[in-house]
Order: structure tokens, then sequence, then C-alpha cells
């Protein structure tokens, strides 16, 4: 959860200025949806992301 929180940290609010909460909420959404959960790869997985992973297991 530490190496999560850092990530997200980095990767997003460091690197953006929000205008509101909502968007903040939107963006940290689409993070952890679209890139993290699905493109960001991920050393416990060979260094693949998430889709490859299980791509390659099927």
């Amino acid at each position: 959860m530490e190496s999560f929180s850092s990530r997200l940290k980095v990767e997003l609010i460091y690197a953006e200025l929000f205008e509101s909460i909502t968007a903040t909420k939107s963006a940290i959404f689409e993070y952890i949806e679209m890139f993290y959960n699905r493109k960001r790869r991920h050393s416990a997985l060979g260094y693949l992301s998430p889709v490859e992973y299980k791509c390659r297991c099927a």
C-alpha cells in the first residue's frame, strides 16, 4: 500500500494542479482504473502490466 501511495503521489498528484475536488477524484479514479490496473508494469508480475500478465497466463 505504501508503494502504491508513493507512485500515486509522484505520477499524478505532484505532477498536476487540480481545479476542484471533483477533478481530483476523477483524475485519481482514472489513474487507478485506466493506468495503474491496466497499463503500468508491476515488478511482482515480472514487469508486465496486469493485462499482459493475464493474457500470458490464459
